[in-house]
């Protein structure tokens, strides 16, 4: 590469064209913008030359294609999950991983206020009985439960898990949180929010949304034991990972109609089998990892992405480097 040439921006876009087009139309002025796949074979032909990776996390930077790319100087995430991103090798390599500055929080957050919504309601059976022609099930309707003056629990109260209090305020909720970060008294004052710890949070809500990172301390933060504290007339909600439920304690607990529903975004295999049990189940709203993206939220996406390379490129240090990695910017 010439001396003088333009940085260069890796972009791995989705496989949507029309997104890898708004990501052209929204790289900076001054850097050469490289759209790539995420395969290896076309990696070790961009990789050489690269400053700056704008991906989401199923792209596998492992040690060896690190020590191709000696002059990355960020790994830039499209998304705000970084669970599948190997950190180690990230920190061998000394470039630091960013997520995507909730980006996407709004997104999630309307998604778990729409799953909190539609299972008290019942809005698939209802769906299902009027598309079918059995005007209110030909039966007594069952219980459905109004969201107003409900206490909702908000398990990682983290920028998604803040505008999820908002909205919750906005429909009359109370709100309660637990975060291994604790606000302040005049923060939570701010957002009407009372910190809780896990097992009196899950015994008092009425709906626990879970918002936070799956890593070794959250892998089943939800099990059996957990479940067991809720409410019989509860709904837990995840937008968050899959693996931060106990997918068969779940499973069992909705079954047994020990809570009265969930609506889960995520799941521990994905896409998950075909014979997974939560399908039979009634009690259950299922969308497909979809919580995140929106037409919307791909422009907040890239212009925070090239905003971050735009820092560094200064000399300033990133915004949003995820917590594992935050020392290797000061």
């Amino acid at each position: 590469m010439p001396p003088n040439h333009a940085p260069r921006i890796v972009v791995v876009p989705p496989s949507h064209a029309d997104i890898a087009e708004m990501a052209k139309s929204l790289a900076p002025s001054g850097f050469e913008v490289v759209p790539s796949r995420a395969d290896r074979a076309a990696l070790e032909q961009v990789l050489p030359s690269t400053e700056y990776v704008v991906c989401y996390p199923n792209l596998k930077l492992d040690d060896a294609l690190y020590r191709i790319a000696p002059k990355l100087k960020l790994y830039q995430l499209l998304s705000a999950g970084y669970d599948d991103v190997d950190l180690e090798a990230a920190r061998r390599a000394k470039v630091p991983v960013c997520n995507n500055g909730g980006a996407n929080a709004i997104s999630v957050s309307e998604h778990a206020m729409m799953l909190m919504l539609a299972v008290s309601r019942r809005v698939i059976w209802q769906h299902a009985n009027v598309s079918a022609g059995r005007w209110r099930g030909n039966g007594p309707a069952p219980m459905m439960y109004e969201i107003f003056d409900k206490t909702l629990g908000i398990v990682g109260l983290g920028t998604i898990g803040k505008k999820v209090a908002r909205i919750a305020r906005a429909f009359g909720m109370r709100v309660q949180y637990y975060d291994i970060a604790r606000l302040p008294e005049h923060e939570e004052d701010a957002l009407g929010v009372r910190f809780r710890l896990l097992n009196e949070l899950l015994a008092s809500s009425d709906y626990v949304s879970l918002h936070v990172p799956l890593n070794d301390s959250t892998h089943h933060l939800i099990g059996a034991n957990e479940l067991a504290l809720m409410k019989p007339t509860a709904v837990i909600v995840n937008t968050s990972r899959g693996p931060v439920i106990d997918e068969v304690a779940l499973t069992r607990t909705l079954a047994d109609n020990k809570i009265f529903g969930a609506g889960l975004d995520v799941f521990d295999q994905e896409p998950p089998p075909p014979d997974n049990p939560l399908f039979k189940l009634n009690n259950v709203l299922l969308t497909s990892h979809f919580a995140g993206p929106t037409w919307d939220n791909h422009v907040a996406r890239f212009r925070n992405a090239f905003d971050n390379v735009q820092r560094v490129a200064r000399g300033e240090k990133p915004l949003w480097v995820v917590p594992e990695l935050a020392d290797l910017v000061g």
